[in-house]
């Protein structure tokens, strides 16, 4: 699994290096689809596909796979236009969990992209504790006000600055239990 991590970070430093972020559907499943197949080209084979087993994480289980699509399409239909709106689409689309494996870390990439794009802020997610995330991310589908809390105070106007993209895509891959050696830089 490291050697997977590894070469999927390479792949989500790649996203913004070469731009294909900026050509990525924003707010969409199309758009979550877009980054999950280029997080994870090659590495999984269903990269970019949505599931169609159930699955289940800490004895929680996501949306049921047999109903998935039409989820997805409500959850593309929320309203965006503000903070609340994009975090409670955000959980939502944490609850349809609609890939296998990667999730955590699309869906971090999906939210930054849409918060960049509807409100011109991004989480600046190295000050984002993993556990107090991770936390409300739990609860978040009784209530998102933590997590609302939590990552409003980690918000940066600072949208194009590489050193916060990049130790934010290493931030979200620690939080998912990968952490990068020194002898990979």
């Amino acid at each position: 699994m490291k050697n997977i991590d590894k070469k999927s970070l390479e792949n989500a430093y790649r996203l913004f290096e070469t731009g294909a972020i900026n050509k990525i559907e924003i707010g969409t499943t199309k758009g979550l689809q877009q980054i999950h197949s280029y997080l994870f080209n090659k590495l999984y084979d269903f990269s970019g596909h949505i599931r169609i087993k159930n699955i289940s994480k800490g004895g929680f289980r996501f949306a049921n796979a047999l109903y998935l699509n039409e989820v997805l399409a409500k959850i593309e239909e929320m309203p965006e236009n503000t903070f609340e709106e994009i975090i409670a689409k955000y959980v939502e689309m944490n609850i349809a969990h609609p890939f296998m494996e990667g999730n955590g870390r699309t869906m971090r990439i999906w939210l930054d992209m849409l918060l960049k794009t509807k409100l011109k802020k991004m989480v600046n997610w190295q000050f984002v504790d993993k556990t107090g995330y991770l936390q409300a991310m739990e609860r978040s589908p009784v209530n998102d006000l933590e997590l609302r809390v939590l990552l409003s105070a980690n918000l940066t106007d600072d949208i194009n600055n590489r050193d916060i993209i990049f130790k934010g895509i290493e931030q979200s891959y620690y939080y998912e239990g990968y952490e990068k050696e020194d002898d990979d830089e």
